[in-house]
């Protein structure tokens, strides 16, 4: 059931801008006035222009070509908001991919626990880390551009068991149409092995969370059987095989619109996995297959029972590892409310949510999920199949740049690669090409005429803050900046609370967090336009020539620059607006 009552705003007007795209050195003018509208397009090497009249509105497009922009230094302009977490595989992970991938863009690496080794960890921390040094901006006075690290958990899936006489792992069975195939939980199947009539299912519950006409998906819905009869004394579920397919050994199992949510919180697997990958110091763990509250509690306790066997103690300085809750199977979906006050983000993990759910429904999930989480604060990552041709192909489909594009205008704080950069051949051009996207979505949005795109300036924002005088400080700065066409917030934290909330309110410009410690400053990586960064000031001046001197400010320029300090008032709020010299 899929949450309602969360209201999008949407800003319309009169598509009014005008566009520049690199289209070679030739020069063409062209006017042409037909059935009552005209327009008038000029090319030349960056530009064109176009404008139509049509029953009396006029439309004139402003579309820089980011791909132009992005060969240069960065300016605020072409600092994306929306941050990109990026998987990375036996493609990415050496030394050069990595450099360039850490260069195009990627703000989290993504370490999938389902298929990496200890010594595939190793070598993808160790080649991060390089690349995180040798991209360190001028003027830096220590180690800047950091990177976080993203631990995703295999989970406590549903699977098949092994097949009879599969001696060499890759043998399969043939479940024909129309055949029936029943499915056991019993030990003396699992022992046995799975046949194309009698198949194992290690989920002791089976019996209990289906019923007659429900549906068992099998290997990623390659096969597909209707339930046709229960024998609870025994476990046993009747099915028709309603497609022809050849099944191997555990194979996934998906149980679409069934109540799983007694399947625990993580595997023995998982639990080791979270405590190896705290030595490797990762800053998130992506929850995979969680069904409830209960769980994201959990896992929680055994990260701060793993930190007591490590000997950590937490701190605002040093944080354990955030949770962000996969959403990805109905139950989750049922209880996505609570998840979501448990967790410290949301992935919507579209891949097996598809298989969970009518595929017709995920998009809709997708846009509430993102809504519930920018209502309170909260990062999302839209995730799964985002430029899935680019594993093949140098360009992208239009149907992915549109997938893209929609999950920022979505207020998705990180969108994901999967596949593309993980084993693709082209990783560090699926980088580049979602940053671009992503610049040109936020550059059309916050245009003030996007059509159909909602605006998520101070104007019409979604989130709704406290009475706190940090929500109030951060309300006010994002308000600020609007009003003094200002090009960037300074965020000087020394808990590192300050900083999301100022992007709770979502501003058009960059948020640069100064952070007292790279663990915090990797924490803060999560969230939309927050760029961070190490170094500790207690005033707005030292603030604003760091900054300067790392080039992220120029002369003439105008930033609101915010803090939360503690003094013998209190604590304190202030805010400055300063005119760059």
């Amino acid at each position: 059931m899929l949450r309602s009552g969360c209201k999008t705003l949407v800003r319309r007007g009169a598509l009014a801008s005008s566009l520049a795209v690199g289209e070679g050195a030739a020069t063409r003018a062209r006017t042409t006035t037909t059935c009552g509208w005209s327009s008038t397009l000029r090319r030349d090497n960056l530009t064109t222009s176009t404008t139509t009249t049509t029953r009396g509105i006029q439309t004139t497009f402003a579309l820089p070509d980011p791909a132009i922009e992005l060969d240069g230094q960065p300016s605020h302009s072409s600092r994306q908001l929306t941050k990109i977490v990026a998987t990375i595989g036996p493609t990415s992970e050496q030394a050069e991919p990595m450099l360039q991938v850490t260069k195009a863009g990627m703000r989290i690496m993504r370490l999938n626990f389902s298929h990496a080794t200890p010594e595939e960890v190793e070598l993808r921390t160790k080649n991060l880390d390089a690349a995180q040094k040798a991209l360190q901006p001028k003027g830096a006075k220590v180690p800047q551009n950091v990177r976080a690290i993203l631990l995703d958990t295999k989970g406590p899936e549903i699977r098949t068991g092994k097949l009879q006489n599969d001696h060499s792992g890759h043998e399969t069975v043939t479940l024909v149409e129309g055949s029936t195939v029943t499915l056991h939980t019993s030990a003396a199947m699992r022992d046995g092995g799975s046949t194309a009539t009698d198949l194992f299912v290690d989920y002791p519950s089976l019996h209990k969370a289906l019923e007659p006409g429900r549906k068992v998906l099998l290997d990623d819905g390659a096969i597909v059987l209707t339930v046709q009869s229960i024998d609870s004394s025994n476990g046993t579920v009747m099915t028709k095989v309603e497609n022809t397919g050849d099944l191997r050994s555990r194979a996934g199992v998906n149980l679409p619109l069934a109540d799983t949510s007694d399947l625990p919180a993580m595997s023995e697997k998982d639990k080791n996995d979270i405590k190896y990958g705290m030595t490797m110091d990762i800053d998130f763990v992506a929850a995979s297959f969680v069904q409830n509250a209960a769980g994201v509690r959990e896992i929680r306790q055994h990260i701060q029972q793993c930190a007591k066997e490590l000997g950590w103690t937490e701190s605002d300085e040093t944080p354990l590892p955030a949770i962000i809750s996969k959403i990805e199977t109905a139950s989750a979906l049922q209880h996505f409310d609570e998840i979501l006050a448990e967790s410290d983000g949301i992935m919507v993990a579209r891949g097996d949510l598809g298989v969970e759910i009518p595929l017709t429904q995920v998009t809709n999930a997708q846009k509430e999920m993102v809504a519930a989480c920018n209502a309170v604060g909260k990062p999302v990552i839209v995730a799964t199949q985002m430029l899935e041709s680019m594993a093949k192909n140098p360009r992208p489909t239009r149907a992915e740049v549109a997938d893209v594009t929609n999950a920022v205008y979505d207020g998705a704080d990180c969108v994901m690669t999967s596949g593309e950069t993980a084993k693709g051949k082209f990783p560090t051009d699926t980088i580049r090409t979602m940053n671009e996207i992503i610049l040109a979505a936020e550059r059309y949005q916050f245009s003030g005429t996007a059509v159909g795109a909602p605006s998520t300036t101070s104007g019409g924002m979604a989130y709704v803050g406290d009475k706190s005088a940090d929500s109030a400080l951060a309300k006010a700065a994002v308000a600020a900046t609007k009003e003094r066409g200002c090009t960037a917030i300074l965020v000087l934290t020394h808990h590192g609370t300050l900083p999301p909330l100022v992007a709770a309110y979502r501003p058009s410009v960059p948020i640069y967090a100064f952070c007292p410690t790279a663990k915090m400053a990797r924490r803060l990586q999560v969230y939309r336009g927050i760029y961070p960064l190490i170094g500790q000031h207690e005033d707005a001046v030292s603030a604003v020539q760091e900054a300067t001197a790392m080039d992220l400010l120029h002369s003439g320029e105008e930033v609101v620059v915010v803090s939360m300090d503690d003094t013998p008032l209190g604590r304190t709020a202030s805010m400055h607006i300063a005119i760059i010299p």
